[in-house]
């Protein structure tokens, strides 16, 4: 075997070696897994996404094919994973992480549940070279594609040098599908390496005045990519071994000549730290909306209305990153400009008086006058201890504080949100999300089909296809 960059090394042997045994982990998988397919399900509803899944050719059947769920489409593998993930990011409703590097960890499913399902039902559960094809295994797999993605986040900083997030993706899900095709562990590093010698994403499509809708299927994009470069290494195409240390390689043209910090080894810490989404927001204004709400709460009390000219100013100080992803004053221009704007949601929440939807990044919220004008009264500034406290890894909380100067001097006292509804170390979150599950099948699927969808993932031999069947849908 070639001697390969000890970053690759240390990551295919987590992967091939790791034993995933604590019942706290996997129940915790259990339920980002149920909230993933809730979020693929209400990006269904979105003519955006049904415009863009399904086989390029019309009416194209692949034989053992991944079947996208909620559908009656089926796919070959590396279609179905940019499909699959796009429907779980598409809407911005999937779990979130944060650290010097935020990102979802559960974007890596449109892999993992596209090759997984794709071999089970082509190979059957134990005839694969690779792992037993059964939500065990796929739960392993979510919980060691949650651990590469996350410890990379937690001290490296892609962002800042104007690459996007979803190369995490890419590596994680790469190393995963090796795995699950049954690739040798030389084969894996080989897929690894082509991951990192990959043309990587600009993150400028999720900022102002480039913000458009690929943010939403970027991950996908990750994802389909992932599947696609262990195709090729599976047919014999060889690998690089040193694809970061090299003077060609990526610490010396793209990350500053810096080496990647990873200040603990790999095990099963990060699917205990996501935030699950419980309000539709991008991750950073989930404590603003929380914020906003209760201050509509207040106006209505002592009957104000937040349309009039009660309100001279809405002052919000939050973390920097916050203000570095969402902050956006000027004009929005498409659904995706919206979801990521901090000061859009706080006045669709004070006008409405009931947390954001999905839907509310349309019209008639989209082009509400009174929305542009409440815009126009934020004033938003960085808190350094908020900022501080986002970053700490044992407090990674994402805190925002809003008040507001009324017309005739008085100020309504500020509500400052630490923890989001979803957060780790919120209560409730696991009753929430079981919530937001069955709400979000609701359009496809009866009470009772959600609570069988929700149960069989306790059987952990089931094989993959067989959930998958589940959930298909004329």
């Amino acid at each position: 075997m070639r001697s390969y960059d000890q970053v690759l090394v240390d990551i295919v042997h987590y992967v091939y070696h790791y034993e995933v045994k604590s019942p706290e982990s996997f129940s915790r998988a259990r339920l980002l897994l149920l909230d993933a397919f809730a979020c693929a399900m209400e990006s269904l509803a979105d003519p955006s996404v049904r415009n863009i899944i399904g086989p390029y050719i019309p009416g194209t059947v692949v034989p053992n094919g991944f079947r996208l769920p909620g559908t009656n489409i089926q796919l070959d593998p590396a279609k179905g994973a940019f499909d699959f993930g796009t429907m779980i990011r598409y809407l911005d409703h999937n779990d979130a992480l944060s650290g010097v590097e935020w990102g979802h960890p559960s974007d890596n499913l449109g892999a993992i549940v596209a090759v997984m399902d794709h071999l089970s039902r082509s190979l059957g559960p134990v005839s694969n070279s690779g792992p037993r094809l059964n939500i065990r295994t796929l739960l392993t797999a979510m919980i060691k594609a949650y651990e590469i993605q996350g410890c990379f986040q937690a001290a490296n900083s892609f962002n800042a040098l104007g690459i996007d997030h979803v190369i995490l993706v890419k590596v994680a899900s790469t190393a995963i599908t090796a795995w699950l095709y049954g690739l040798s562990e030389e084969q894996g590093l080989a897929a690894l390496s082509q991951a990192w010698m990959d043309g990587h994403p600009l993150r400028t499509y999720r900022s102002a005045p480039n913000t458009i809708s690929r943010k939403g299927w970027a991950a996908a994009d990750a994802c389909m990519r992932a599947v696609h470069l262990v195709f090729l290494t599976k047919a014999g195409q060889d690998g690089a071994p040193t694809p970061l240390t090299a003077q060609t390689g990526f610490y010396h043209c793209l990350f500053q000549n810096k080496e990647f910090a990873l200040p603990k080894p790999y095990g099963e810490t990060i699917i205990h730290q996501s935030i699950i989404k419980l309000i539709a927001c991008e991750g950073h204004a989930l404590t603003a909306s929380e914020a906003a709400l209760k201050l509509s709460m207040v106006l209505r009390e002592r009957a104000l209305n937040p349309a009039g000219d009660a309100i001279a100013r809405i002052d919000v100080r939050t973390q920097r990153p916050a203000l570095t992803i969402i902050d956006k004053p000027g004009d929005l221009f498409n659904t995706a400009d919206r979801d990521h704007c901090l000061q859009y949601i706080i006045a669709v929440v004070l006008l409405k008086g009931d947390q954001i939807a999905a839907s509310d990044y349309h019209s008639p919220w989209a082009s509400d006058p009174r929305v542009a004008d409440l815009r126009k009264k934020m004033v938003l500034r960085e808190d350094e201890g908020f900022t501080e406290d986002y970053y700490k890894p044992d407090i990674r909380s994402v805190a925002t504080g809003i008040s507001i100067l009324l017309a005739n001097g008085a100020r309504i006292d500020e509500v400052v949100v630490p923890f989001p509804v979803g957060h780790p170390s919120a209560a409730g979150t696991k009753d929430s999300t079981i919530n937001k599950f069955f709400v979000n099948l609701r359009a496809k699927f009866s009470e009772a089909e959600a609570r069988n969808l929700r149960d069989a993932l306790s059987d952990e031999e089931l094989p993959v296809h067989e959930y998958v069947d589940m959930w298909t849908r004329g």
